[in-house]
């Protein structure tokens, strides 16, 4: 089964006569069903390295592979066949279609995949009735609470049954509640299928449920803990 593996990945920027260092040599792998929380401050290059992964831009320096191919340095063209055919996306915004169907808006990377609207309709219907939205299939994003749109957003990253599962900030417009529910979801998938996963939070309570937890700090990993999680009660 397939790892994400990065070596020494660096990511600089020029900005202002300076040199921001967004991802300064990190080495880290994420084994095949293993979800890791890359934990971090705002502007600590959580998402910049993510974003990387994604093949969205190349690094600087380093590698990054994914099921043994080198992910750094793919043309724009394996980059778009990278992320249509082995990665499912999760970011905070849902970036779902207004007027459009849960169904359509869950199905519509598959299109550009090859499948027909039968196939793509057969592909991702089951996944909607496993996040428990098969009687909502037919709503559009403004008839579906804030849950079940980010619900929507998963279908459609897992509809393609990607190898490789990157989700940015999937639970920050989320209460308590659907937070853990949602990240309980991502765990559980990522084991099912064999799966590595990524999560980028600055949030705390969004790390219990993870196999491990990573604190990225000015671009580089740093060896410390992140903050302890609240007890309930305590002021």
């Amino acid at each position: 089964m397939a790892a994400l593996e990065l070596r020494d990945v660096v990511k600089h920027y020029h900005g202002g006569g300076e040199i921001v260092r967004a991802v300064d040599g990190v080495t880290l792998t994420i084994e095949a069903g293993e979800f890791v929380a890359l934990y971090g401050p705002s502007g600590s290059g959580k998402s910049t390295l993510l974003m990387m992964c994604a093949a969205l831009f190349a690094p600087d320096a380093g590698s990054i592979r994914f099921d043994g191919r080198e992910v750094g340095g793919f043309s724009a063209r394996e980059s778009a066949a990278y992320r249509r055919n082995d990665v499912g996306f999760v970011s905070q915004e849902f970036h779902l279609t207004p007027n459009a169907s849960a169904l359509d808006n869950a199905m519509i990377g598959l299109g550009a995949s090859g499948f027909t609207l039968r196939e793509a309709q057969a592909k991702t219907l089951p996944w909607l009735e496993r996040l428990g939205l098969g009687a909502r299939a037919s709503h559009t994003p403004e008839q579906l609470s804030m849950g079940e749109r980010q619900r929507v957003a998963i279908a459609r990253a897992l509809a393609g049954e990607p190898g490789l599962l990157l989700t940015d900030e999937p639970t920050g417009n989320l209460d308590s509640a659907q937070s853990k529910e949602i990240l309980m979801l991502l765990v559980g998938i990522c084991r099912e299928r064999g799966a590595p996963g990524l999560l980028v939070t600055h949030d705390p309570d969004a790390i219990e449920l993870v196999d491990r937890v990573l604190t990225l700090r000015d671009g580089r990993l740093v060896h410390e803990p992140p903050p302890a999680r609240p007890v309930s009660g305590a002021p």
